[in-house]
This record gives C-alpha cells, structure tokens and sequence, in this order.
C-alpha cells in the first residue's frame, strides 16, 4: 500500500480505482452509504446518455446515493478529458459546500487525473477550433514528417517528446504554442501527480484468471440484459459514428451484428478480449500511480471488501 495515499488525513476527496469488472462501482456505492459520500462517476463512456448497459452504468433504481457526471451529453456530442475536467471539478465542489463526501470513482486514468491533479488543458481541447483545423490540414496536405518539423522549429523539448506519426498530439502540441504554452511543461506537470484535494487512493485488483472470467461474465450477462436492442435504438437514433468510436467497447463490436449479419457468438469473443486488453492497459496506468493503496479483493465478500477499504481509509 502506498504510505502517500494511506497518510494523508482528512481527505478531501476519496478515489476508487482499478481495472474493469473489478467491483468499483459496488464498492463506492457501500463507503458513499457508510461514508454520506457521493459519487462522481471517472468513467469516459457512462458520460453519454443511453449508453447504459455496456457501460455497465447502475441502473436509476437502484442507486443508493447521488451519482454524477453520468448521462451529461449525447453519444453524437463531443466531449473531452478537458471538458471532464470542468464537470467533475463542480461536483466536488458542490459536494463537499453541501457536507457530503466526495467519491470519485472510475477506471478512465485520464478522467480521473484530470478531476483530481493539478495540470490544465489548453483552450483548444475542448472543441473544434479553426487553429486545430489549420494543422490537421497541414498534415494531411505535407504528411506527419512535416507537421512534426514544424513543432520541432518552434518547441524543440516538446517535439523531443512526441512521436513524429502522433499526428494528434502534435497538432495539439502546436495548439498550445498558439495558448502561448508548451506541451513540454505541461508534460511536466503532468508527470508530478499533484493533486489540488486532499485526496486517499483505493485501488482496486485481483487475480488475473479471475478477473478475465469476471469480465466475460458481466459481457454475458449485459447481452442477457438487452445490449443488442441497446445498440440497435442508438443507431436507430443515428449515433452510428459514436457508437464505432476507438472506445466504445460493446458497443462497435456489435454493428456488423445488426448491419451486416455479422456471427454473434463471435462478436461477443471480441468484446470479451478487447475488454480484456482494457482491463490491462488500466492496470499498467493505475500502477504507475504511487498514492494508491491496492486492496487485493481476489477472495473478499462486498462486506470484507468495504470493512478492507474502511481499514485503507483510517
């Protein structure tokens, strides 16, 4: 456990963490009950509204405390880390001027290091902008090379830190110059882990094996709870492009389902190994994080997992 997370008194704020399929949500839901806290969800897709079922969002009904950050924009909506950032940073607020506790809970790394740490987005993450256009159409026209010259021209140590094919943070790395900023230092600050709340870290994990079947489980029982129809009104609702995103795990596995006739037993395999590598990749974000305290809860019922937690806490 980490002495920075378990030593800092009076927390501002709790954060629970880890991998997916692991029990955050349960977890949180049983300090927020124990603890007056309430929940900010960290999680990239529960912010969109009727995608329910494969984020695993709890369902209205059955929510025991306050949630926030949850069903805040549509699935076609941009939305961004810097735009969480503003979001969650309110409800925190409100929380704590209104006594409760508050209790960010998620496995989107960069959703919660933007709630809770102490770094700033440019301008330019936020929406569309014609500076952004301008490089993307430098980049299509000259090729990644050229783009990746320019910002070396004019930041040195921020192209030194940037892949020249990252065509995507070099155009934002050339947004900021604009901002009058550097990628650089922000890179910077980003790396200190810095938190502007008095903050305790939970990070949750388990066995491997049992993690990866409790993930195939919860795929089964959302396709058992009605995820295909869930897919089939959002593209009826022509989120179509949404719904196919890089991160819509469950969701762009299932299209060639309803479009083309695709094998559903197949697509299901898919979305159980891309779930899989998620969980992995969350796993090697959160263990570069040394504030968090990790609660093993491979053999732990809810009430042992909370009184482990509590123990965490204190």
């Amino acid at each position: 456990m980490s002495n920075a997370s378990i030593n800092t008194p009076n927390p501002d704020v709790v954060a629970v963490v880890g991998p997916t399929g692991v029990g955050k949500t349960e977890l949180a839901e049983e300090l927020a009950v124990l603890l007056h806290g309430e929940i900010i969800s960290a999680d990239a897709m529960q912010v969109y509204r009727g995608m329910d079922i494969g984020t695993a969002k709890p369902a209205q009904a059955t929510r025991r405390v306050p949630y926030h950050c949850i069903d805040i924009v549509e699935p076609g909506e941009p939305y961004s880390a810097a735009l969480f950032q503003r979001d969650s940073r309110a409800a925190i607020d409100s929380c704590r001027a209104r006594g409760a506790l508050p209790i960010v809970c998620g496995g989107t790394g960069l959703y919660v290091r933007a709630a809770l740490d102490d770094f700033e987005f440019p301008e330019g993450e936020q929406a569309s902008n014609p500076v952004r256009s301008h490089y993307e159409a430098i980049a299509r026209r000259d090729g990644a090379a050229a783009l990746h010259a320019l910002l070396a021209q004019r930041d040195p140590k921020s192209a030194e830190l940037i892949h020249p094919n990252n065509v995507r943070r070099v155009v934002r790395a050339l947004e900021m110059l604009e901002q009058g900023l550097s990628y650089a230092d922000q890179a910077k600050g980003f790396s200190r882990r810095q938190s502007i709340y008095r903050v305790r870290f939970l990070g949750l994990t388990m066995e491997r094996e049992l993690l990866y079947d409790a993930i195939g489980e919860r795929v089964d029982a959302m396709l058992a709870a009605g995820l295909l129809d869930e897919v089939e009104l959002l593209l009826r609702a022509g989120f179509r492009s949404a719904l196919t995103a890089t991160q819509a795990i469950g969701y762009k596995e299932l299209v060639p389902v309803l479009e083309d006739d695709s094998p559903l037993d197949e697509a299901v395999e898919a979305i159980k190994a891309a779930t899989r590598r998620y969980a992995k990749r969350q796993l090697t974000w959160f263990r570069a994080d040394p504030r968090i305290a990790w609660l093993d809860v491979t053999d732990l019922s809810l009430s042992q997992r909370l009184s482990a937690a509590m123990d965490a806490l204190r």
